[in-house]
């Protein structure tokens, strides 16, 4: 996983824009009206393609939970449920490394069961402005009850499907963690606390002699990063290092202007940058907490040794924690 203290290696997968076959099992995607919330259910098929012919129905939710018992997707102990962030390619992305990293070597695919509301993302956007990231307006003295109550909903509703495990493979919304995993008494994977304890597993060592190993996070909110990560690593004993203010307003805010703008060559410039300004203050590694700070530097580029994307430590302990469940 991390050699040596200072570099890392991670299992990695190919993400494309677009997503399609998810391995051996197809999946297909209904929009499945609620009074409360609309939804999307993304559901495994068979090999040949086709939902079971209780899906095919249209009904109300009550009618999905009568047929659990006769869907061997959703009454498996290791069933993964999967709240969908405000990023739908996030969670497709986070879906293929699911799908891939669990069935290498000829292995069955955990079986999982998502739900995802592309509303999240308008319900962001529409409190701040149009050049505002999606972070910067998560951070906003604004009243988040709604989208938390929005997600707690959907967690209610994958326990009720069959869920025996949820996850949120979304940068945002695990800053609301504790507010949406209220009375869940399911395991309830926080990125944080997979992170966290991936780095502690790591054993890395200081690169300054008397002091804590560093953890650089860089996100496009400070909220984010500090609800999500801080306390987590800290916990495990790691000196947490955030971007000052100068780095902050004068490279990672106009990196991300320039992403909005297109400007990829700029923003991936000030992006190094950033980067680089952390590891110079002896930092071990990089979490790039944010989607917008994802996939901006290309594959070979030599810095994203030092970096780590936080969804890829969630996939593993999900699929860790699924392995285990399976088991009689």
């Amino acid at each position: 996983m991390f050699d040596g203290g200072m570099t890392m290696s991670f299992p990695t997968v190919n993400c494309p824009p677009v997503l399609g076959n998810l391995g051996k099992s197809r999946t297909q995607c209904r929009t499945r009206p609620n009074p409360s919330f609309c939804v999307q259910t993304l559901l495994q098929t068979d090999e040949s393609g086709n939902l079971p012919e209780s899906k095919k129905r249209s009904g109300s939710s009550s009618a999905l939970f009568k047929c659990q018992a006769q869907n061997s997707l959703l009454s498996q102990a290791n069933t993964v449920g999967i709240i969908g962030g405000v990023s739908v390619l996030s969670t497709l992305i986070f879906l293929e490394k699911l799908v891939w990293w669990s069935s290498r070597n000829g292995e069955e695919c955990v079986p999982f069961v998502v739900c995802s509301d592309p509303a999240l993302d308008g319900c962001l956007i529409s409190q701040g402005s149009v050049h505002s990231s999606l972070c910067e307006i998560a951070q906003k003295e604004v009243n988040h009850q709604p989208i938390i109550e929005n997600l707690w909903h959907k967690r209610v509703f994958l326990e009720q499907s069959g869920a025996r495990c949820i996850v949120i493979p979304c940068y945002i919304s695990n800053a609301w963690h504790d507010e949406i995993s209220e009375g869940c008494s399911l395991p309830f994977f926080h990125v944080g606390d997979c992170v966290a304890r991936e780095l502690k597993e790591a054993k890395l060592k200081p690169l300054d002699a008397g002091s804590n190993v560093r953890i650089g996070v860089l996100s496009t909110s400070e909220t984010v990063a500090a609800l999500t990560y801080e306390q987590k690593l800290s916990n495990q004993g790691f000196e947490v290092v955030l971007p000052d203010r100068a780095t902050r307003e004068h490279i990672l805010i106009p990196a991300i202007e320039s992403l909005n703008k297109r400007d990829m060559e700029g923003a991936q410039n000030l992006l190094r940058v950033a980067i680089q300004v952390l590891l110079i203050r002896a930092v071990n590694v990089v979490i790039l907490a944010s989607d917008e700070l994802q996939n901006l530097l290309p594959r070979q580029d030599p810095l994203l040794k030092k970096c780590i994307d936080p969804m890829d430590a969630l996939a593993r302990s999900t699929i860790k924690w699924a392995k285990s469940a399976k088991k009689p």
